[in-house]
């Protein structure tokens, strides 16, 4: 459950800090968007360090299908467009690897 929380809490930092840039490249806000922005993003770096498991590399990959669904969830929530049944397919699929990725018994 711990690192369930982790994860969501480095999308929401991850998000938050490349939707900082994109709004002040792509929405024209102030160049100040970037320091929030920047200190999202080392949060988000800071936190996958803090997930269980012994190769980065993993925590990275098991952190894919976590952030996909997030991105979805923020398309929908942010930005008024929801995700279709493809959309959802494709999240399933990446979540349903992320588990396997973080939760297969892995030689070590």
């Amino acid at each position: 459950m711990t690192t369930a929380i982790i994860y969501i809490g480095a999308a929401v930092a991850e998000i938050a800090g490349c939707f900082a840039f994109w709004a002040w490249l792509r929405l024209a806000k102030s160049p100040l968007w970037l320091v929030p922005g920047c200190i999202s993003l080392i949060l988000f770096a800071w936190l996958l360090t803090l997930v269980d498991t012994s190769n980065a590399g993993r925590a990275y990959a098991a952190y894919g299908g976590i952030y996909i669904t997030s991105a979805l969830l923020w398309l929908w929530m942010a930005e008024g467009v929801r995700p279709d049944r493809w959309d959802l397919s494709g999240a399933a699929l990446c979540l349903i690897g992320a588990a396997v990725i973080l939760l297969a018994p892995h030689r070590t």
